[in-house]
């Protein structure tokens, strides 16, 4: 049988630079192997949102395709060592609880690690969730050590770490790395748009000073104002602010603090939340809120009234529906980053939804048919992704037990979707969590938040009660004290910055 051939693309055109162009310029170089015409065009003239400066485990693996050297990036963006997230006030005013990445204990027998906690914490014979992770443990000391795996019978074997950056000086790093590769930086502003009359497809892009950028292939980054996806495709977008109400965020850096703590942290307000990412040269903060419950002014002084130094710009708003395009691939054009759909940072996920788009695009890569069911598949994915992440955090809005405002009254009385809902039952019985089809957040992540916001199951599973309760104890005990002799071996954070990965003055 022969099969149809290949009408192989020549030319690919990056719309937008900012982290999402410079992050997709340079994995597609680094794939493509200079086997393709690659552009991105942008201009000095529009500026990019640059706060996604918090990151999740996986960008090791973006790092790890593009053969990045860590510390050298770490360097260039003023990088620190990201254990965890810290939520505060997100169950009740005064709560405290942290996301650490990575596992929990180590296996006994035929059930999880958190069904003997649950267990024993019913019984009155364990302690708080975050003495079984080293993550956590290690953010509560401020220390870090890079996972050692020749120790694997050690919990310095489980330590998972991401980073905090500059988004500016990252996709300025890629930028580099992606023009030493072949791609090429085309500047200038885009005013208008052609399209083929045979397939309603892209065709070129034309510039302000008449230039025309012609290609088969756009990928889309040109953030909220989606240029090619919905300004000239009119894709559509689903709104999920019935879900997340907050449509607001106020940004500002300030003067870095004496410690440099190794964990975002997020931290509830009467409309919304605040976060804090502690970078080697300054701290960066935001405030996410419901413009329906708090002014803009109001916000504005919230945020400025909890900086850890003196602001070093203004602040400045940010105006977002959270949502998703109802199509990530429409024709030829390819919706990555904002321009595909917008989650809040809460848990950071903001530059691993444009790192799996760019995945994406790589595993369903066209060829000049552009088949339909490659397209139709990569937006199948895009929206299992982006759905479960949204559900994520939705959960930290919905389990609140706090009655100081009506905007968390609301987000606690509101109905949830079925997905999540369906989680939270079964957690609510027997303490079991259920991942879905390799979603992004694993297990031990949907446990932290429900446990870290009060959230009690009623029993736990009944193959947890075949091993007595003196051996169960003295199990989590030898759990406890392993991990709490690793963290004192651990050098602080900052000392391991100093040391491997201080950013040059000049940057």
């Amino acid at each position: 049988m022969n099969q149809a051939p290949i009408e192989t693309l020549r030319d690919i055109v990056i719309v937008g630079g900012g982290t999402a162009g410079w992050m997709t310029a340079a994995a597609l170089a680094k794939v493509l192997q200079g086997r393709y015409r690659i552009r991105l065009v942008e201009s000095d003239d529009i500026g990019t949102i640059g706060v996604g400066e918090a990151t999740i485990p996986m960008i090791q693996l973006f790092n790890k395709v593009l053969e990045i050297d860590e510390h050298e990036f770490m360097r260039e963006t003023q990088g620190t060592i990201k254990l965890g997230i810290e939520f505060v006030n997100w169950g009740r005013v005064g709560d405290r609880y942290m996301h650490g990445f990575g596992r929990f204990g180590q296996d006994l027998w035929t059930v999880p690690f958190d069904q003997y906690w649950h267990r024993m914490r019913a019984a009155g014979r364990a302690r708080e969730l975050a003495e079984y992770s080293i993550n956590r443990m290690a953010s509560r000391a401020h220390r870090f050590l890079r996972a050692q795996p020749d120790m694997a019978n050690s919990p310095l074997a489980d330590i998972v770490h991401a980073f905090h950056f500059d988004a500016s000086l990252y996709a300025r790093y890629l930028r580099r790395y992606a023009e030493s590769r072949g791609v090429q930086r085309v500047e200038g502003r885009i005013v208008d748009v052609l399209l083929r009359g045979s397939n309603g497809h892209v065709a070129s892009v034309l510039l302000e000073d008449g230039t025309s950028v012609a290609g088969d292939l756009f990928i889309d980054c040109s953030g909220f104002r989606a240029l090619l996806i919905e300004q000239t495709l009119h894709t559509g977008y689903e709104d999920w602010s019935h879900w997340l109400p907050c449509d607001r965020a106020i940004a500002v850096p300030c003067e870095p603090a004496a410690r440099l703590t190794p964990y975002t942290r997020s931290t509830a307000h009467r409309a919304g939340w605040q976060w804090r990412i502690p970078l080697q040269h300054r701290i960066g903060n935001g405030h996410v809120f419901c413009s329906r419950h708090i002014s803009e002014d109001e916000a504005t002084a919230t945020l400025l009234e909890h900086l850890d130094g003196q602001p070093l710009a203004e602040p400045r708003t940010i105006r977002f529906a959270t949502g998703m395009r109802r199509q990530a691939w429409n024709r030829n054009v390819v919706a990555v980053g904002l321009a595909g759909g917008f989650l809040e940072p809460l848990e950071s996920t903001s530059i691993h939804l444009i790192q799996t788009a760019i995945a994406r695009l790589i595993t369903f890569f066209p060829d000049r048919g552009f088949a339909a069911a490659d397209i139709d598949e990569f937006n199948r994915q895009s929206r299992f992704e982006f759905e479960r992440i949204r559900d994520f955090i939705i959960l930290h809005y919905h389990l609140n037990q706090r009655d100081d405002s009506s905007f968390w009254v609301q987000c606690r009385e509101m109905a949830v979707p079925e997905p999540l809902q369906r989680k939270i039952d079964l957690y609510r019985s027997r303490g079991r969590v259920v991942r879905d089809n390799n979603e992004l957040f694993a297990e031990v992540a949907w446990l932290q938040v429900m446990d870290g916001q009060n959230l009690a199951p009623l029993s736990h599973h009944p193959l947890a009660g075949l091993i007595d309760d003196e051996e169960v104890h003295a199990y989590l005990e030898n759990v406890r004290t392993v991990i709490e002799k690793c963290v004192d071996v651990m050098p602080a954070h900052e000392d391991y910055i100093r040391d491997h990965c201080a950013a040059r003055r000049s940057s």
